[in-house]
């Protein structure tokens, strides 16, 4: 008999084939099944069906599950769900793309494929101007030259000739619609294999009658589940233990939890109390929390609009703090001068740049904006290489009578404030003053991190695993 276990996979939806109860499901990879007579390899890459408003690709995802096991699929370990380059200003909310990986009998494709386009009618948000929804199917192995997009479309803004090319070159199958720009992220769900560095991501997801309410989770659930799972699942709760699992928006999400491998996921899961039903949930591998795109570092006239970047150089100005908390430094090496911003909401962050001085060499990580034809460093990480000495001037002593000394005027000289002294030796005197600020990694609060912002307590954690897709 066939174990449920196997049946039902990283999801699980509230009907007949429930597994609440079951503490091994993390155990399974659908690879281990028995090979299908005629097995066809597929891998189905989905992206751009949300909006602001509402929707979610995952969810989308997760619902076809279902009706693909009825048809007799096989899924491959777990579904992908690959963080794109975050700058990306078309982006709807998290820019994420979907991959489901399977063996299905080669007859079921038309039926597959006419599954996917269904459900994307039905769930995309098409109001949306900026939703333009993407299916891609791949059949066998993915080739590299798709895996290499892939990090490009993570690291950099990808046209979506660039994605045509390659589906033209490997007669790639896929659906578009609108402007059709949601083909370029599904293609690199495909070929987002993370082998570098991985994490997974068990998400929840509500029932439609709830979407757009407030979410009810017991918080205290979620932060007695950060104290017993902190060695394996991170960004559960900020600095002030305000839960960071439940998002804001108005789609299917009820929480989702990060974590190292299926297994600490499945267990988070298992402590939180939801407050309101959950209609289904999946665990996903995810190149979440990895910094996967950042690249090499580059010089600042070699920046790019719109790209993840590190640049190396020496602090060039005193930071700056402007209304609405924001702060504001100059940034130089060799080949010019760039401005770097921490924006209010990076918190405690803005404390450490505050304390940077001329000099200071720093590494930067960031995503590169563009306003009025300057570009702008909008700081996700900074790490401190080497501070500058720095110094304040300090008035003398008067020689005489050991008074203190005050200014006569600009190019005057001092005096003695007790004996009215004067002497060609009273000038003010440079000291050195103690840097508070110590070389090493810093990070914003915990609530500005981006999905792809790798956290402190990942550092050490980072992990390797090649997979044949």
């Amino acid at each position: 008999m066939e174990n449920q276990a196997t049946r039902q996979g990283p999801v699980h939806a509230d009907n007949d084939r429930s597994l609440s109860t079951n503490h091994t499901l993390f155990q399974y990879l659908f690879a281990q099944v028995d090979k299908l007579v005629s097995a066809l390899k597929l891998h189905i890459g989905l992206d751009d069906t949300d909006s602001p408003e509402g929707g979610c690709t995952t969810y989308l995802a997760a619902r076809l599950i279902e009706p693909l096991m009825d048809m007799g699929a096989k899924f491959i370990g777990y579904p992908t769900l690959l963080r794109l380059n975050p700058n990306t200003p078309w982006k709807t909310r998290g820019n994420a793309g979907m991959c489901l990986r399977m063996e299905i009998d080669d007859s079921k494709y038309d039926a597959v494929r006419e599954k996917v386009r269904k459900l994307i009618e039905e769930y995309g948000e098409f109001q949306c101007d900026n939703t333009n929804p993407g299916a891609v199917f791949l059949q066998g192995d993915v080739p590299e030259e798709v895996k290499e997009y892939a990090l490009r479309v993570v690291r950099s803004i990808v046209d979506k000739k660039d994605a045509l090319a390659l589906l033209n070159k490997y007669n790639i199958d896929f659906i578009e619609y609108k402007n059709g720009r949601g083909i370029i992220g599904a293609l690199a769900a495909i070929g987002g294999t993370p082998e570098e560095d991985f994490t997974y991501e068990l998400l929840t997801y509500r029932v439609p009658e709830n979407w757009g309410t407030e979410r009810q989770v017991d918080q205290d659930s979620i932060i007695e589940m950060d104290k017993a799972l902190q060695d394996c699942t991170f960004n559960n709760v900020d600095e002030k233990g305000k839960p960071l699992i439940t998002p804001r928006g108005p789609d299917p999400v009820l929480y989702g939890v990060r974590g190292e491998n299926p297994k600490a996921v499945y267990d988070a899961m298992c402590m939180i109390k939801p407050l309101e039903p959950i209609e289904r949930w999946m665990i996903c591998r995810t190149n979440q929390g990895t910094d996967q795109h950042f690249s090499e570092p580059i010089k600042i006239n070699e920046l790019v609009a719109y790209n993840p970047a590190i640049v190396e150089g020496t602090v060039d100005s005193v930071p700056e703090t402007i209304e609405g908390g924001h702060v504001f430094f100059k940034l130089k090496d060799e080949t010019g001068v760039v401005t770097c911003a921490a924006y209010e909401p990076t918190g405690s962050f803005r404390e450490i740049i505050r304390q940077l001085r001329p000099g200071d060499k720093v590494t930067t990580y960031s995503g590169v904006s563009l306003h009025e034809n300057e570009y702008t460093l909008n700081l996700e990480k900074l790490e401190i290489n080497d501070t500058a000495p720095e110094y304040q001037l300090v008035k003398p002593k008067c020689p005489k009578c050991g008074g203190s000394t005050e200014s006569m005027g600009r190019d005057q000289g001092l005096r003695c404030k007790k004996c009215g002294y004067r002497g060609v030796e009273l000038v003010e005197e440079e000291v050195p003053i103690e840097r508070r600020l110590s070389p090493g990694i810093y990070l914003p609060d915990k609530g500005a991190h981006r999905h792809l912002t790798k956290p402190y307590e990942r550092y050490g954690r980072e992990k390797t695993l090649l997979v044949e897709v």
